[in-house]
């Protein structure tokens, strides 16, 4: 069952129980599938899928951050529930061992010398690390390697 079926899957299950917060933060993730679909005339597969959820992701992250500093944690609570909902349809994260390690086999591959490859470096390491880590952490990985 790909990604797509599965997200339709548990908004069907959300409705059955009548989960109106997971019901909701579904539906917005189908929105925003729906409207990279049609924008750019695709039928979606999973990497996209996930590109997507991690997009939405980092904006409930933004939003919190934003709500907490300005007092207002009833809505940050509900981005936070969000955010879970949408966690549960990323892979497995990988660690930050395996960040680094992947990023100095990248390095090396490319034959980045300093900190002028960045832009090389994260172009290749973004289409093999898309959806499997943390952006910001890849990219301090990165920094770190390319600086030492």
């Amino acid at each position: 069952m790909s990604l797509k079926e599965q997200i339709t899957e548990d908004m069907k299950n959300a409705m059955r129980a009548k989960d109106a917060g997971r019901l909701g933060t579904i539906r917005l993730l189908q929105a925003a599938m729906k409207q990279k679909e049609v924008d750019e005339r695709v039928t979606l597969d999973d990497a996209a899928v996930i590109a997507i959820v991690d997009k939405l992701i980092k904006q409930r992250k933004d939003s919190i951050a934003a709500f907490e500093g300005a007092g207002r944690q009833d809505l940050a609570d509900k981005e936070k529930a969000e955010m879970a909902v949408l966690q549960a349809y990323l892979p497995a994260r990988m660690s930050e061992a395996e960040i680094a390690q992947a990023v100095q086999a990248i390095v090396a591959e490319v034959g980045a010398k300093g900190p002028g490859d960045m832009g090389k470096v994260m172009g290749v390491v973004k289409t093999r690390l898309a959806g499997k880590a943390d952006m910001g952490q890849v990219s301090a990985a990165v920094k770190s390697a390319l600086a030492g």
